[in-house]
C-alpha cells in the first residue's frame, strides 16, 4: 500500500538487531537516519533498535579515541547534542526522542515491573454480546531503552495540552472493507475532519491521543480468537502514524487492550512507526515503552505514564508501582501527564462509581481511587479513557482529572450511537511547574462510519458537565456555555 502524502515512509528493518549496545567501544554508539532525516541515540547500553528504522552502528577500525572524535564530528555535522551515558545500572524507563540542540538529561532508574492483568474487550459495534477473545501472553523480546528526545516546534510560554481518547482510524482486518476510503485516496485531513477541528489539534505544544490498536501491515497472526467472525482486531496501515503528527499528536498511549491485537510484531511495528513520526508512546510494559519524556521547543519536559488493565500493558492495579514511575517522572521532567485506559464500557456506564468496576467477569480498575493516587503522586494532569463515552471531570487538590474522553476517532467497527458519538476535545493549559491554569472543553462528534467533527450544540460539554455535577458534587469544577472550566482561586 503506498504511503500516504502527509506521512513519513518507512525506511525497513534494523540492522544488526542481534548486536548488543555493549559492543560499542565508545560513549555515542549510533546515528539512527530515517525518512524524516537524521536521529541521535546516544546512550550506551541504551541504543533503541526500531523495526521501521535503520540503524548503522559507527565503528570505524581505530581506537577508542579516535572512535569518539570521529564520532563528535559526525554528530556535529548532523547537529545533533550529546547525551551523557546512564548511571552504571540503570536503563531508561520510557521512550525520549532526541531532537538536535537540546540539552542533555541523565537517565532515571529502572521501572519496576507491573504484572499485567487479563485483557477483555472494548464496546465494539452494537451488539452487546460481542466480546473480543483476550489474548494469551506472547513470548516478547523486550523493547531496548530509549534515548533521547524530540522537540515539538510550536513555541509557548507554558504547556497547552490538547487531549483526545481513543483513536482507531480504520484497519484492514478482517478486510480493507474497514479501512477509509477517504485516507487511502490521500484526500486532505482538513476536508475530513474540517479545518476548524484540524486547527484546534495543531494549536498546543502537546498533543495526546490513545491509539486503540496497531500499525501494522504484516501477515503475523491475531491474538488467539475461538469465533474468528467476532474477533476484534485492528491493523492499520503504518502511513497513519503520519497522519497522527500531521494533526499535532506528539504523546501517545499504546496501554490498551487492543495494542497486542498482532502480538509482538504488530507492537513492535506500532512503536516503530510512533517514533518514527517523531511521536512519543507510553504504557507497554517493557523496557523503553513504559514511560515517555517530550522535550518541548522552549527546553521544557513532559513526562507520561500509562496504565491499563490488559496483558502487556503496565498495570492499572498496581497502584503502588504506578506511584514509583510517576515519582521517578517528577523527578525528571517539569509537568507530568498520567493516562490510563479502564473503567467499564458503553453508555450504561457513564457514571464514576469510586469502586472496582467489573465488564464482562473482567476488573477494569478502580478509575477514582487510581486518579487520585497519581495525583498525590505528583501527576499534573491525569487523562481516562476506555469506556467509548465521555465520563466526569473532577477538581482534586488543584489539579484536573478527566475520567474519560470517548472515542474520538473510531472508524468502521464501534458502536457510535448516543453518548458513544459524542466527545470532547480537551484544552489544558499548564504552568511551566505543572499549576492548572486554565481548560476548556470543545465539543465535538463522530458522523458517518466514525469520522470525527466539530459539535456547535456542544453535546459533549453538556453531558460532561452534567456527570461532573452528579459524580462529584463537592468539586469546585464549574461550565461555561463556552466549555470553559472555572473553579475557585
Amino acid at each position: 500500500m503506498p504511503a500516504h502524502p502527509a506521512a513519513a515512509s518507512r525506511t525497513g528493518a534494523a540492522e544488526s538487531a542481534g548486536e548488543s549496545a555493549t559492543d560499542f567501544p565508545f560513549p555515542a554508539t549510533g546515528v539512527c537516519w530515517t525518512a524524516r532525516g537524521v536521529s541521535c541515540y546516544l546512550r550506551r547500553r541504551d541504543l533503541m533498535r526500531i523495526p521501521s528504522c535503520q540503524l548503522r552502528p559507527f565503528q570505524p577500525p581505530f581506537g577508542a579515541a579516535v572512535s569518539w572524535l570521529l564520532m563528535m564530528v559526525l554528530l556535529a555535522a548532523a547537529g545533533c547534542a550529546s547525551v551523557p551515558e546512564p548511571p552504571e545500572g540503570a536503563a531508561a524507563t520510557g521512550v525520549v526522542i532526541v531532537a538536535p540542540g537540546m540539552p542533555p538529561e541523565p537517565v532515571s532508574a529502572v521501572a519496576p515491573v507491573v504484572e499485567p492483568a487479563v485483557e477483555a474487550s472494548p464496546q465494539l459495534e452494537a451488539t452487546p454480546e460481542v466480546v473480543m477473545e483476550t489474548e494469551s501472553a506472547p513470548e516478547s523480546a523486550a523493547l531496548p531503552a530509549s534515548l533521547g528526545r524530540t522537540t515539538h516546534h510550536i513555541r509557548h510560554e507554558n504547556v497547552r495540552v490538547i487531549a483526545v481518547g481513543d483513536i482507531m482510524m480504520g484497519t484492514a482486518f478482517p478486510g480493507p472493507e474497514y479501512l477509509n476510503e477517504h485516507l487511502e485516496a490521500g484526500g486532505a485531513l482538513s476536508d475530513l475532519i474540517g479545518p476548524d477541528l484540524l486547527a484546534l489539534l495543531q494549536s498546543g505544544n502537546v498533543g495526546f491521543g490513545n491509539l486503540e490498536g496497531t500499525l501494522y501491515e504484516g501477515d503475523g497472526p491475531t491474538k488467539p480468537c475461538s469465533n474468528p467472525a467476532r474477533c476484534y482486531a485492528f491493523r492499520s496501515p503504518v502511513a497513519y502514524a503520519g497522519l497522527l503528527a500531521g494533526m499535532g499528536f506528539n504523546l501517545m498511549s499504546v496501554a490498551n487492550n487492543h495494542a497486542g491485537d498482532f502480538l509482538d510484531a504488530g507492537r513492535e511495528s506500532t512503536m516503530g512507526a510512533l517514533f518514527e513520526n517523531g511521536i512519543a508512546f507510553a504504557g507497554q510494559d517493557r523496557p523503553g515503552a513504559r514511560t515517555a519524556s517530550l522535550a518541548l521547543a522552549d527546553g521544557l519536559s513532559v513526562g507520561m505514564a500509562a496504565f491499563a488493565p490488559n496483558k502487556g500493558t503496565v498495570s492499572i492495579h498496581d497502584f503502588e508501582g504506578a506511584e514509583a514511575l510517576v515519582r521517578e517522572l517528577v523527578a525528571a521532567n517539569d509537568v507530568v501527564i498520567v493516562s490510563f485506559h479502564g473503567g467499564a464500557e458503553g453508555a450504561d456506564y457513564t457514571r464514576v462509581i469510586r469502586a472496582e468496576e467489573e465488564f464482562v467477569g473482567e476488573s477494569r480498575g478502580d478509575v477514582y481511587a487510581f486518579a487520585h493516587r497519581m495525583i498525590d503522586a505528583g501527576a499534573h494532569l491525569v487523562l481516562g479513557h476506555g469506556p467509548h463515552v465521555p465520563r466526569a471531570m473532577e477538581l482534586y487538590n488543584g489539579r484536573l482529572i478527566a475520567y474519560s474522553l470517548g472515542n474520538f476517532w473510531t472508524w468502521g467497527r464501534f458502536n457510535l450511537k448516543g453518548a458513544n458519538g459524542i466527545m470532547p476535545v480537551l484544552e489544558v493549559e499548564l504552568s511551566r511547574t505543572g499549576r492548572l491554569l486554565s481548560a476548556r472543553i470543545h465539543s465535538a462528534r463522530q458522523v458517518g462510519w466514525g469520522v470525527p467533527r466539530s459539535d456547535a450544540s456542544g453535546q459533549a460539554l453538556k453531558l460532561i458537565a452534567d456527570l461532573s455535577r452528579q459524580d462529584f458534587p463537592e468539586s469546585p469544577l464549574t461550565f461555561a456555555p463556552d466549555g470553559t472550566l472555572g473553579w475557585p482561586e
